[in-house]
């Protein structure tokens, strides 16, 4: 369906124009349609309750808050900017592409690529954490393998802690940058960056 035409059906049927929002709310709803979820799988997913879920794929949400936005996306497997911004038609072809975290593929993933017996072990006590790491942090995980090595050493659950930690954080940085605190956000990491940085890389 043409573009214009999809805007004149959501007129039709919810008897208010278009917006920004609802625009949002409808790339979301065929997002999720590609990917082959219903309501239930994309509350689970996105951690979002189901009332929010549902005016969202219905577009019966007229405002959404930076922070559903950008869980929407994470389930998604896509950039919150990407998302807001990029034409539904180039967003459509990803859902192919990734593997989304919270689903039973990104869990089957991590479990066969699982070597060791203690990340294996983990994974079988703890599947729906297992299924929330996204490519990165899966990634990361499994270069931590190997006898005598940091997964062994410290354990599996202090490094998914810290990698839970890392996401809530950038989750919240997010959302923090779309509102009007970005310049103090900027002011406060360019700080801390600094302090981090070594001595030979600063100016």
């Amino acid at each position: 369906m043409h573009k214009s035409m999809e805007k004149v059906v959501s007129v039709v049927m919810n008897g208010q124009p278009s917006s920004p929002s609802t625009d949002l709310a409808y790339k979301i709803a065929r997002l999720v349609e590609e990917r082959g979820w219903n309501q239930e799988d994309f509350s689970r997913i996105a951690n979002l309750n189901r009332q929010t879920v549902r005016q969202i794929l219905h577009q019966q949400k007229r405002n959404l808050r930076n922070t559903t936005i950008s869980a929407c996306a994470t389930a998604l497997g896509l950039p919150v900017s990407d998302l807001r911004n990029l034409p539904l038609e180039r967003l459509l072809p990803r859902m192919h592409d990734n593997v989304p975290s919270g689903s039973d593929e990104a869990l089957r993933r991590l479990y066969e690529q699982a070597t060791q017996p203690e990340l294996r072990s983990w994974i079988d006590r703890n599947p729906e954490r297992a299924k929330l790491l996204d490519t990165e942090e899966m990634d990361e995980l499994l270069s931590l393998q190997g006898v005598g090595g940091p997964l062994t050493a410290f354990g599996v659950e202090h490094f998914v802690a810290q990698l839970e930690r890392r996401r809530q954080l950038l989750d919240k940085v997010r959302t923090i940058a779309g509102t009007e605190l970005v310049e103090v956000l900027e002011k406060v990491v360019e700080l801390m960056y600094e302090k981090v940085q070594p001595y030979g890389d600063r100016k």
